[in-house]
């Protein structure tokens, strides 16, 4: 699947990382320094759990994103600003196991999917219908290829990034990713023909 689908660039930004300034302070404790990380990530938490496990319900997600920052503000000061591993991706990939641990606990409560709708009124119509169909063709992958699919497409991790999240090697997140755009392509050109024809 290209990545200039229009609901896929419907990403959440990505945030400044925190400053160095306030980093420090945070690891050493100070009250005001931690609210200002966890407002600062906790939106890019919550994109993520919700996109790895929303069939659960919304107020599983949430308990989820909590035990995420409880985890990152425990372990934050074995952070290293000066390691190969962005704040972000750190933080990521505390979140991405906190749900895989989860996950390998039991089998989710069936819950439904609302796709959010998209804002631009004058393409309303058509970025719903897109939005829904990718998020409909991602929960139906299976999940080791949709948690690969995720960070990659809606949180730019690299390769390496993906695989040190998942303890998993490069190869395998090459190959879930090549077999998850494969299948999500494959439902949009079912579902969106129009669109999709002649896009392979």
């Amino acid at each position: 699947m290209g990545r200039a689908s229009p609901a896929l660039r419907s990403r959440p930004a990505s945030h400044a990382e925190l400053d160095d300034l306030t980093l420090r302070r945070a690891q050493q404790g100070e009250r005001t320094a931690l609210e200002a990380l966890v407002d600062r990530y906790h939106p890019m938490v919550h994109a993520l759990v919700w996109r790895m496990a929303c069939a659960q319900g919304e107020s599983h997600v949430a308990d989820l994103v909590q035990d995420s920052l409880v985890r990152v503000l425990q372990n934050l000061a074995r952070f290293d600003p000066a390691g190969p591993a962005r704040l972000s991706t750190w933080i990521l990939t505390i979140a991405t196991r906190v749900v895989l641990n989860d996950r390998r606990r039991g089998p989710p409560p069936d819950a439904k999917i609302e796709p959010k709708a998209a804002i631009d009124p004058a393409t309303a119509a058509a970025e719903r219908e897109l939005a829904a169909a990718i998020a409909a063709a991602v929960l139906e992958l299976p999940e080791p290829h949709r948690i690969a699919f995720v960070l990659r497409e809606y949180h730019d991790l690299d390769y390496a990034e993906i695989a040190d999240a998942l303890d998993v090697d490069v190869g395998t997140v090459k190959s879930r990713l090549s077999r998850a755009r494969a299948a999500v392509r494959e439902r949009l050109t079912r579902t969106l023909p129009d669109l999709f024809r002649g896009d392979r």
